[in-house]
């Protein structure tokens, strides 16, 4: 995945916003962190990870999945986007969407998605 993907993906949900964090590109909804990219590793930072399942991940795929010592104690992942799958990653967005996002944003994609 790209850098533009990887943007083009996150923009793709209702009511995001970029702005920044850290000083690097992020994305925000509803005034929350959303994720951000890392030019440091060409990674971004998905929330809603849990330890078990980041531990699980950085095991099945170590090239793509890790941490830094920053992250070591967040419900968060650090993935690397060249070879993030843009599915998954647009999975692992939605999951901290919907936690952040107003609820009606959240009826409304899901009554557009049921089509």
């Amino acid at each position: 995945m790209t850098e533009d993907e990887m943007r083009e993906i996150a923009l793709s949900f209702p009511g995001v916003v970029e702005g920044s964090s850290y000083g690097q590109p992020a994305f925000l909804v509803n005034k929350k962190f959303f994720t951000r990219y890392r030019r440091a590793d060409a990674s971004v930072v998905l929330m809603e990870v849990s330890i078990d399942e980041r531990e699980m991940l950085m095991e099945a795929e170590p090239m793509t999945f890790h941490i830094t010592a920053h992250y070591k104690d967040y419900p968060s992942v650090l993935a690397r986007i060249a070879t993030l799958h843009p599915g998954s990653y647009r999975n692992f967005l939605e999951r901290r969407w919907r936690k952040i996002a107003p609820k009606t944003l959240v009826r409304a994609y899901e009554k557009e998605r049921a089509g």
